[in-house]
């Protein structure tokens, strides 16, 4: 075997893991949806788990994906360990898929039927579909599926180059003698586990084993204790990820571990009681890819059979294993955004929602508190708002920094669209919970300075309070229910908060001419109203921005200046109601 076989080998390789990739993603993007939909179906049963664990996996083509997406989830709370045994064990079942699919390079005959069947035969005619769809097709969906097919094409090639490169051992008697070490059970599972733990992928170890089967040197005894050491392997990247994580992260890994160690363990032990007692004769025959990918299936089947029934004494030994201590006091929130959900940035962009979701709850409540303060003032309440001003915040910059990352991504055409709308939103919340922390400021200055608006202005001040919480109310009922419907109600009111703005200053004006009003209690009561103002300014933005999200190609501007013109009657009826609801007392003139 020349230094060319050799680099044809890293080449068919790298062409194997690239192809995989692509096609992963693509058909991820072409099930982002179904795939939000089963997490939110998910069950604490443990065969609804396993289920889930093995439709995602043969979606995204990666078991370790899979693996790290859910220790990912274990560590945000999002789902907890019983729910994740299930998940684990249902993927170590879907990667066997393409174990399948790569064992039709094996397929011999002469026939039209076997010759069609070939990877050879049929791939570059799925190259061909897959370059057109993805360069002249304007429908991302074709171009996911144009993504996919040249993502199988490639991963077939690499396989093909692979077999190839490898074919010259067939004839080397050194390399017959080498396979015939790991006949040995030990060395077997060793050397699996450790090529799968390098390359970080089953699948592909199972592709290089499947090439090599090609040669006729490879026997079901020499590739049987690999296959299982593959499988050990590639626990690997779990157990990487979980790294920094919590607990529950950590335990949730160490199941994965647990369960393909366990698995292998009672596999080799029945193989090793039948082969010395029985003497099969198999044993001593050669494999070929089918042969592999049928191991490889059957042993993850019989493992899951085995262990399924007894996955809370898992979930037990986990616990032994990775004891209770002092967790991490980072807050919950956070813990969401991990980057392990990258893996699936469909479930990734729902976190990001989510997240989003709990920051306009934040902001919102941090606005209604400081309100209660104008009555009452009260320092525990006021601290209460520094508080969730300083978590918005934080969640503005972390969420900021994890949806240009996410968007970096290859993203299907509607999650691409979420964290555009999404990116245009925190900064929204954030400015909300600042001047929600302008509100109470002034509170906590008339109450230091023992001063006080005068009756008439402490009426307007109610009328605006009751607009305010009536629109900061239907803001976070519209985005953490992505209602465009209700999003619609807001700019009316928006536009009946402005106006009972400009007559509050009007009348504060008038006030001050009469002696009513100081000008040192001037300052502070355009400070309040304009607070008030531009916090219903920035239910607006959020408003618009989760209609456009319903609308193609809606422009802002246009949209704003269309409905005020009078050219919408829901707009104009809607207008006329809050008016009417929200109107300055006469006495205050």
């Amino acid at each position: 075997m020349s230094i060319l076989n050799v680099l044809s080998l890293m080449g068919g390789l790298a062409m194997f893991l690239y192809g995989m990739s692509a096609m992963g993603e693509g058909l991820e993007r072409k099930a982002g949806g179904r795939l939000k939909d089963l997490l939110e179906k998910l069950s604490s049963n443990p065969f609804k788990g396993f289920l889930l664990g093995l439709g995602v996996t043969a979606v995204i083509q990666s078991s370790s994906a899979t693996t790290v997406m859910v220790v990912g989830f274990v560590n945000s709370g999002v789902m907890q360990l019983n729910q994740a045994i299930g998940i684990i064990m249902g993927a170590n079942v879907g990667t066997t898929v393409t174990a399948w699919i790569l064992s039709l390079s094996g397929i011999q005959g002469d026939s039209l039927l076997m010759t069609l069947l070939k990877p050879s035969s049929f791939s570059p005619i799925l190259a061909v579909i897959g370059i057109v769809l993805y360069m002249f097709s304007k429908s991302s969906g074709k171009k996911d599926t144009g993504t996919i097919l040249l993502g199988f094409a490639i991963l077939m090639f690499g396989m093909e180059t692979m077999s190839a490169a490898v074919e010259p051992l067939a004839d080397i008697p050194e390399f017959g003698e080498i396979l015939l070490l790991f006949s040995n059970p030990l060395l077997g599972v060793l050397a699996g586990a450790v090529l799968t733990g390098i390359i970080q992928s089953s699948s592909a170890s199972v592709g290089i084993l499947q090439a090599l089967s090609l040669t006729g040197s490879v026997t079901f005894g020499t590739a049987i204790p690999i296959i299982l050491g593959q499988n050990i392997g590639t626990c690997v990247t779990a157990l990487l990820s979980s790294i920094g994580t919590g607990k529950n992260a950590k335990r949730a890994a160490m199941v994965h571990l647990y369960f393909n160690i366990i698995g292998s363990t009672i596999f080799l032990t029945g193989y090793g009681i039948l082969s010395l007692t029985a003497h099969p004769a198999f044993i001593h025959e050669a494999i070929d890819p089918a042969g592999i990918a049928a191991v490889h299936t059957t042993f993850n089947i019989v493992s899951t059979a085995i262990m399924l029934p007894f996955s809370s004494l898992l979930e037990k030994l986990a616990y032994k294993t990775i004891k209770d201590g002092p967790e991490s006091d980072q807050p919950f929130e956070l813990t969401l955004l991990d980057e392990r959900i990258m893996a699936t940035p469909s479930v990734a962009v729902e976190q990001c929602r989510r997240v989003a979701s709990m920051m306009a709850e934040f902001s919102i409540d941090a606005c209604r508190k400081a309100l209660t303060l104008l009555d009452r003032y009260d320092q525990g309440v006021y601290d209460e708002v520094s508080e969730l001003e300083s978590r918005v915040d934080v969640l503005e910059d972390k969420m900021g920094t994890y949806l240009l990352n996410l968007g970096r991504m290859s993203l299907s055409q509607e999650d691409s669209a979420e964290v555009a709308l999404l990116l245009h939103s925190i900064g929204d919340l954030e400015r909300i919970g600042d001047h929600a922390l302008g509100i109470a400021g002034t509170a906590k200055e008339l109450t230091d300075k023992k001063i006080a608006f005068s009756p008439l202005a402490q009426k307007d001040i109610m009328v605006l309070r009751a607009a305010l919480t009536e629109i900061t109310g239907i803001t976070v009922n519209a985005f953490t229910q992505q209602d465009a419907a209700l999003a619609h109600k807001v700019e009316p009111l928006e536009q009946v908060i402005d106006i009972l703005r400009f007559q509050m200053k009007e009348r504060h004006i008038d006030r001050l001419q009469t002696g009513e009003c100081t000008q040192q209690t001037g300052f502070i009561f355009s400070d309040l109203i304009t607070n008030c103002q531009r916090v219903s300014d920035h239910c607006s933005n959020l408003a618009v921005s989760l209609i456009r999200t319903e609308v193609d190609k809606l422009d802002s501007h246009e949209y704003l200046n269309d409905i005020k013109s009078g050219n919408d009657a829901e707009y104009t009826r809607l207008f006329a109601e809050y008016s009417k609801k929200y109107t300055l007392a006469n006495d205050g003139e």
